[in-house]
């Protein structure tokens, strides 16, 4: 593991409004998986070469949960998304970059911008390269879904040694009717579930946030306890 540099940053709130956020960003080149996890389980997100997360020092709303794969069952409603795209097939394999991904990607993040409100910002293919596929060394991946011939959604996970960590999930609003990133979801269980990994890595749940509020729903789950450095042990409770 090679860190090129280490900040932090003020800014808005990704998450809530009229709150600012404090970040804390590691610029890592060639991170191995166990490094990759170790920054996880405390805590970090990953986007390309850049892990971050949130450090405010009077806020501790992002909370960072797992799904505990172990003792998660699919309940009925599950099982009637899991059925209703089954017709999908999905493939797995390291991240890449077509025009057919920066035109879903678009339209998913113009239909947000109707539905939640998200602030639309044209999205370059260098700035998805940067984003989804430099820095996934050997753990990085991409599953695609498709409807037939054609791609509908695309599901971004890295594979570590004991779980599952949910980077970014979008797909073609005319496929909303399939409820897919539920049914994405549920495959990335499934999938660790066969590969006998304990955790489904969620990111931030933040009660007021919409966006990310629907994490509550995957029980049973951990939270993160208090914001560990890399040399400190962490505790999921």
């Amino acid at each position: 593991m090679n860190l090129l540099k280490e900040f932090f940053i003020d800014n808005k709130c990704s998450y809530l409004a009229n709150k600012e956020q404090t970040t804390h960003y590691k610029m890592i080149e060639e991170c191995d998986s166990e490094s990759c996890e170790a920054l996880i389980e405390r805590g970090f997100r990953r986007f390309g070469q850049m892990y971050f997360r949130p450090v405010c020092s009077e806020c501790t709303e992002c909370q960072s949960v797992k799904i505990d794969v172990e003792n998660y069952n699919f309940s009925k409603s599950a099982r009637r998304i899991l059925k209703k795209a089954s017709h999908l097939q999905s493939y797995i394999q390291k991240p890449t970059l077509t025009k057919e991904h920066l035109k879903i990607f678009k339209k998913y993040h113009l239909h947000m911008s109707v539905k939640k409100a998200w602030e639309y910002t044209e999205t370059s293919a260098e700035n998805y390269h940067s984003s989804f596929i430099a820095g996934h060394e050997g753990f990085g991946y991409e599953v695609l879904y498709y409807d037939g011939d054609t791609l509908v959604a695309v599901d971004l996970i890295d594979i570590l040694e004991n779980g599952i960590s949910s980077i970014y999930f979008y797909y073609d609003p005319a496929y909303s009717y399939l409820s897919l990133g539920k049914y994405s979801l549920y495959n990335q269980i499934k999938l660790a579930k066969t590969t006998h990994k304990r955790w489904i890595y969620l990111g931030y749940y933040v009660e007021d946030c919409p966006s990310l509020s629907y994490k509550s729903e995957y029980k049973p789950y951990l939270t993160l306890k208090g914001r560990p450095s890399e040399h400190e042990p962490y505790k999921w409770f």
